[in-house]
């Protein structure tokens, strides 16, 4: 489990809250007793990155949202002919 630290104590002893983070895993920061942040280690942090999206090549390879490309129908504006400008 997660522990939680209130923010106040966190920045106090922010060496003791870095390893923590660093031996025990992610660390809850609170403010004024709502969860407000997560202190992870640099690895999760990656990892969670690298997952949290496709990457270009998977993009590019998949055919999820190819055919979802909505095109607006023309609206019945008049242009302005050079004309009726002069």
């Amino acid at each position: 489990m997660m522990q939680t630290w209130p923010v106040q104590d966190a920045k106090a002893r922010f060496s003791e809250f870095l390893d923590a983070c660093m031996s025990e895993g992610p660390q809850m920061v609170t403010k004024r007793g709502a969860e407000a942040a997560v202190l992870v280690p640099v690895e999760v942090w990656r990892r969670l990155q690298s997952a949290a999206r496709p990457s270009l090549k998977q993009l590019l390879l998949s055919d999820v949202g190819r055919t979802d490309l909505v095109i607006p129908v023309r609206g019945n504006a008049q242009r302005r002919r050079i004309e009726d400008l002069e």
